[in-house]
C-alpha cells in the first residue's frame, strides 16, 4: 500500500513538471504550422494585406490566427495580385502578365520539367523552389511561381499552333517549299551550282548574260580537253552548244530573250556537269585557264596600243567639219579681189604701247574660238593686236575667216611662216632634223606605232604636230616680231575668261619668261623631262628644278635677245640630234633654254587639264583667266570631255553659216 501512494506521489510530481513544457512545445508547433501556412497562402489570397480574408476565417485556434496576422509577407502586394491573376492589366505594370507577355521571359523564367543532378539543389532564382526526395527520386516541389511558369509556357505554345494553322503563314511556307525545291537540279549529275542555281538568283538580264559569258569561257577549255582525250563525240556537243550560245548572246539584246537566255544557261549547266564528269583533271584544267588568260591579256596589251595610237591620231587630225570649213574659205578667199584682203588697222602692228598676242595654228576654228574669247573678256579691245601665224595650206581660210569676222576693234595679222626668208635649215636645227630621212623614218615607220612593244610611253612623242614647224615657232618670237618688247604667247587650244592686260605690267625681274609652275610633290620637275644619264644634262640642270607649262606665256623680248635665248634653243636642239637628251616635243628643250630665266606666275592665270583630266573643280575653272584643253580630249573633235566643252563652244560661232553647214560637232 505504500509503493502504490509512492508511486502516485511521483506520477503527480511528474505531471506537474512536464506540464510547463508541454504547453510550450504546442506554442511551437503552431509556430511553425503557422509559418507554414505563411509560405504556401499567396496561392490562394494575400492574408497578409487583406486582414478580412477568408483564410483567416477559417475554423483556426485563436494562437494560429494570432500567428498568421504577426507574420510579415514575404512578397508586395503586386507580386501576390500578380500570382493570383487578380493584377492590373496595365502595360505599366512590369508584373502585369500583359506585359510578361509581350517580351521574352528571362533565362529565369524558363525552367525545365525535368532537371538532369545528382545532388539535391536550391533555384536561387524563386524563394519557394525546392528539391524532395521521393522514392529516392530527385523531384522539383511545385510551388505558384512553377505553376505560373509552367501556364505561361503552355499559352505561348498554344499562341505558335494556332499562328501557323493561319492561312497566309500556310500560303507563305507553301511558295517557300516551292522556291527551294526549283533550287535542287537532280537532272543532271556533277555539282556545277554556280550555274545550275544562281541563274534563278539573278537581279537582272544583263546578270544572265555576264552568267552565260562565264559558262562560254568553260565550253571552250572542255571542248579543248575533249578533243586533246580524243573524245571526238562530247568535243562535238560541245562545239554545237558554243555556237548556239555566241549566237544567242549576240541576238539577245532585249528583255523579251531573257527567257530563252535562262533555258540556255540551264541546258549548258547540265552539259558542262558532264562534261565535267568525263573530263576534269584539276591540273589540265588549271593549265588550259592560264594560256587563255595570257592569250586574252596578249590580245589587250596589243588592243590597248592601237588605240592609244589611234586616239593620238584622232586627236591631232583635223576633223572633216573643220577641213570643210577650211575648204569653203580657202575657196572664198581665192575669189576674192587682191584689195579687199587687207585687214584694217595695220599701223597697230608694232606699236608698243598696245598689247601683243602671238598665236601660232593650222586650225582656223580653234584660232577663231582664242581671238574671241580673248576680245569679249578684254576691258577695251581696241588695245590689243594678234599676231598669227599658220601655213600656207591654211593662209587663205584663216584670213578669210577675220575678214569675214573682225573681232570688234581689235586688230588681227595673218602670217604664213614660209613667207621667213630666214628661216631655213642651215639657220634652224629643228628644221634641218625636220626634213632628215632619220627623222622621217622615226614618224613613219609602220610596225613601230602598230606594235605592241612601242608601247603607249613610246607613242606619246610621234604625234604629228612635232612634225610641223609651227610647233617650234615659239623659239623664234623675237625674230618674227623684232620691233616689240613684250609679247604674250597663246596655244591654239586655250579660251581666255578674263582681262588679260594685267599681265603686261607683271616684273619679271629681269628674266625672260613667265609661267605657271605645274610641279608637285614628285612630278612634273625637270627629271620627268630630260635624260640626266647624259652628263650634258646632270652637270648643267638641277633634276627637282620645278617644270612650268607652255600655253600662256609673257616673253620680255628685250631680256630674250639680251640672254640670246634663240642660239641657246639651237645649242640644245643640235646636242640632242639623235634623241638623247629628251625624246620629242618643245616643253623639254623649252625648260632647259629658260632655265633659271622664268618667273613663277600666279595660278589663277593658267589652268591646265582640260583635255585629260574629268574630276577639275568647276569653281577652279570659273575664276580661272585662261582655261587649257591640253591633253587628247580636244573640244573641237568627238573625243572632247563633254562637261567642259561649253566653256569652248561658247565663243566658237556655231550658228555661223559656214560653220553650220559642215555640221560641227553633229
Amino acid at each position: 500500500m505504500a509503493r502504490r501512494v509512492e508511486g502516485r506521489n511521483r506520477f503527480r510530481d511528474f505531471f506537474l513538471c512536464s506540464l510547463p513544457v508541454a504547453f510550450i512545445m504546442a506554442f511551437v508547433y503552431v509556430l511553425v504550422s503557422s509559418s507554414i501556412f505563411g509560405f504556401y497562402a499567396p496561392h490562394i489570397q494575400s492574408p497578409f494585406d487583406n486582414k478580412e480574408s477568408n483564410f483567416i476565417d477559417k475554423d483556426l485556434g485563436w494562437r494560429e490566427k494570432a500567428a498568421l496576422e504577426s507574420f510579415p509577407s514575404l512578397f508586395s502586394k503586386e507580386m501576390l495580385d500578380a500570382l493570383n491573376g487578380t493584377a492590373t492589366t496595365s502595360d505599366s505594370n512590369p508584373l502585369s502578365i500583359d506585359a510578361i507577355r509581350k517580351k521574352d521571359p528571362s533565362l529565369s523564367w524558363r525552367v525545365e520539367d525535368e532537371v538532369e543532378s545528382s545532388e539535391d539543389q536550391m533555384d536561387n532564382n524563386f524563394g519557394h523552389g525546392t528539391w524532395t526526395r521521393e522514392g529516392g527520386g530527385q523531384v522539383l516541389n511545385d510551388t505558384p511561381e512553377k505553376l505560373y511558369q509552367r501556364r505561361m509556357r503552355q499559352e505561348r505554345r498554344e499562341k505558335r499552333a494556332r499562328d501557323l494553322m493561319n492561312k497566309d503563314n500556310l500560303q507563305a511556307l507553301e511558295k517557300a517549299a516551292i522556291q527551294r525545291s526549283k533550287s535542287i537540279d537532280s537532272v543532271a549529275p556533277g555539282n556545277y551550282s554556280i550555274w545550275r542555281n544562281e541563274y534563278h538568283k539573278s537581279k537582272s538580264f544583263e546578270d544572265l548574260l555576264h552568267l552565260m559569258q562565264d559558262q562560254i569561257i568553260m565550253v571552250r577549255v572542255y571542248s579543248s580537253l575533249a578533243k586533246m582525250t580524243n573524245n571526238l563525240a562530247l568535243h562535238k556537243e560541245l562545239e554545237a552548244k558554243l555556237a548556239l550560245m555566241e549566237e544567242e548572246q549576240e541576238e539577245s539584246t532585249n528583255i523579251d530573250q531573257q527567257q530563252r537566255v535562262l533555258d540556255t544557261i540551264r541546258d549548258m549547266g547540265q552539259l558542262l556537269s558532264r562534261a565535267k564528269e568525263k573530263l576534269y583533271d584539276c591540273n589540265l584544267v588549271t593549265n588550259k585557264l592560264r594560256a587563255m588568260l595570257q592569250t586574252a591579256e596578249e590580245e589587250l596589251v596589243s588592243t590597248q596600243t592601237h588605240t592609244t595610237f589611234l586616239n593620238q591620231l584622232a586627236s591631232k587630225s583635223i576633223p572633216h567639219a573643220i577641213h570643210c570649213l577650211t575648204m569653203t574659205l580657202n575657196l572664198e578667199y581665192s575669189l576674192l579681189p587682191a584689195p579687199m584682203r587687207h585687214f584694217p588697222r595695220m599701223e597697230n602692228l608694232e606699236n608698243p604701247d598696245l598689247y601683243h598676242y602671238a598665236l601660232f595654228s593650222d586650225n582656223v576654228l580653234a584660232a577663231s574660238v582664242v581671238v574671241n574669247s580673248t576680245v569679249t573678256n578684254a576691258d577695251d579691245p581696241s588695245l590689243h593686236v594678234f599676231h598669227i601665224v599658220t601655213d600656207k595650206l591654211n593662209f587663205g581660210a584663216m584670213s578669210m575667216w577675220f575678214l569675214l569676222n573682225p573681232p570688234k576693234e581689235a586688230t588681227v595679222q595673218v602670217q604664213r611662216f614660209e613667207d621667213f626668208s630666214w628661216l631655213n635649215s642651215s639657220y634652224s636645227p629643228v628644221l634641218k632634223q625636220l626634213e632628215s630621212e632619220a627623222m622621217k623614218e622615226f614618224y613613219f615607220k609602220t610596225e613601230r606605232s602598230e606594235s605592241a612593244e612601242s608601247g603607249a610611253e613610246s607613242l606619246k612623242y610621234r604625234y604629228p604636230k612635232y612634225l610641223s614647224m609651227l610647233n617650234h615657232l615659239r623659239f623664234y618670237i623675237p625674230k618674227i616680231f623684232p620691233k616689240l618688247e613684250k609679247v604674250l604667247f597663246l596655244d591654239d587650244d586655250v579660251v581666255v575668261q578674263k582681262d588679260l592686260t594685267p599681265l603686261w605690267s607683271v616684273d619679271l625681274k629681269g628674266k625672260v619668261n613667265g609661267a605657271v609652275e605645274t610641279c608637285g610633290a614628285s612630278f612634273h620637275r625637270l627629271k620627268s623631262y630630260l635624260n640626266f644619264s647624259d652628263r650634258h644634262v646632270s652637270e648643267r640642270f638641277d633634276p627637282e628644278y620645278c617644270g612650268w607649262a607652255y600655253g600662256m606665256n609673257v616673253f620680255d623680248l628685250g631680256e630674250w635677245r639680251k640672254h640670246n635665248i634663240t642660239e641657246t634653243y639651237h645649242f640644245w636642239q643640235n646636242l640632242n640630234e639623235n634623241r638623247t637628251l629628251w625624246k620629242l616635243g618643245t616643253l623639254p628643250p623649252g625648260l632647259m633654254t629658260f632655265y633659271n630665266l622664268t618667273v613663277p606666275l600666279q595660278k589663277k592665270w593658267h589652268l591646265l587639264g582640260l583635255g585629260y583630266n574629268r574630276e577639275i573643280d568647276v569653281k577652279k575653272i570659273e575664276r580661272s583667266a585662261v582655261i587649257h584643253f591640253n591633253g587628247h580630249s580636244k573640244p573641237w573633235t568627238e573625243l572632247g570631255i563633254s562637261k567642259y566643252q561649253a566653256y569652248w563652244t561658247k565663243y566658237a560661232s556655231l550658228e555661223h553659216p559656214y560653220i553650220s553647214s559642215c555640221r560641227l560637232l553633229e
